[in-house]
């Protein structure tokens, strides 16, 4: 980030129109890369959508991936790193369901930029991480 770049907020960083913003798209990067993998390996057993997460993780890594699907997609896993969002990931039972319906509408919005290599790929680190 440049001395005279504005920081970029969380509202910034989840706001969709801004998802191709070089410095937000940094910063999602970044927050993914750094908390996605922990965050995941403490609730893959308690959340029933964590198949669909790890393969929209794959499909934002992937080259093959259009630049502006990758943004969306991080700003969605972004959302799910963060401790905080619209319902606290805390409260049993109701804590991921606003990260479900994140997830469940990336899918349906973007869900071609999803192969089946991805979710071969998500399939067994998911296994892996409930054994």
């Amino acid at each position: 980030m440049t001395a005279k770049a504005k920081p970029v907020t969380p509202e910034d960083a989840l706001d969709p129109s801004k998802a191709l913003v070089p410095s937000v798209l940094e910063v999602n990067e970044v927050r993914v890369q750094k908390g996605f993998w922990p965050k995941l390996r403490r609730t893959a057993a308690r959340i029933p959508f964590a198949a669909q997460l790890v393969s929209v993780y794959y499909a934002a890594r992937d080259p093959e991936t259009p630049l502006a699907a990758k943004g969306i997609m991080m700003g969605a896993l972004a959302y799910f790193v963060l401790p905080i969002d619209a319902i606290p990931d805390i409260f049993a039972g109701i804590g991921f369901t606003d990260d479900a319906a994140v997830i469940a509408a990336l899918i349906a919005t973007l869900g071609a930029n999803v192969r089946s290599r991805h979710r071969e790929q998500a399939e067994k680190a998911v296994e892996r991480l409930k054994d």
